[in-house]
């Protein structure tokens, strides 16, 4: 009988430290997961904040362009605004 009991407590020790090895295992793949979890986020945030730094660079491109066509628009205007001058005055003539 005592031979059995000693066996038991050999077998739930054993099973005791497979069960803290399988845990451990399982913390480590864990702990792994989340590390990789937050490499991917940082790169994520990272991509994120290199997108919006370029679209504020392309709304300050596209602002330019606004301006520079709104001044091609009033240039125009004006051009055509002395040619129809100009034709009034030769048709007077």
């Amino acid at each position: 009988m005592r031979k059995l009991t000693i066996a038991g407590i050999a077998l739930a020790t054993a099973l005791t430290a497979g069960c803290a090895t399988t845990d451990q295992g399982a913390i480590d793949e864990a702990n792994a997961t989340a590390n990789s979890a937050e490499t991917t986020a940082e790169k994520a945030l990272n991509t994120a904040n290199s997108a919006a730094s370029t679209a504020r660079s392309a709304e300050q491109t596209a602002e330019e362009a606004l301006a520079a066509a709104k001044a091609a628009q009033r240039a125009a205007e004006e051009a055509n605004e002395r040619a129809k001058r100009m034709l009034e005055r030769s048709s007077q003539k």
